[in-house]
């Protein structure tokens, strides 16, 4: 069933060369990282999503490996992590074709954001 979802919101593209058993796990990858350090979704452009992430050298490192994955197999994806002035930032873009994949990657984030909002809210600045 897990699958199903995965597949109805757009998350794999036709292009993706994840193999689809592993597909689920790599979404579960995406949500755990996106609970643990979203804090604003941007939706730059179309075909463009800025996600301000939780600042941590642990939270750089993860986003980076796990976004170097997802680029091996679904190439349509161009990620930028951007480190400066004590903020981390997760640009990603994909062809304007492909912006659906985006509408699908937002929604998941989005809901992580909102999601860990009141506990954002506690801790110090």
């Amino acid at each position: 069933m897990t699958h199903d979802i995965v597949l109805d919101q757009g998350w794999a593209p036709p292009a993706c060369t994840l193999p689809t058993a592993e597909r689920p796990l790599r979404v579960a990858e995406f949500d755990a990282l996106f609970a643990e350090t979203v804090r604003a979704v941007r939706r730059e452009e179309r075909a463009r999503l800025r996600l301000e992430l939780r600042f941590s050298p642990e939270h750089a490192a993860r986003a980076a490996e796990l976004t170097a994955r997802e680029n091996g197999c679904c190439s349509l994806f161009t990620f930028t992590l951007t480190i400066a002035g004590g903020g981390l930032t997760l640009d990603v873009a994909v062809p304007p074709e492909h912006a659906g994949v985006l509408d699908a990657l937002q929604a998941r984030a989005g809901a992580a954001a909102r999601s860990t909002a009141p506990a954002e809210a506690g801790r110090p600045a």
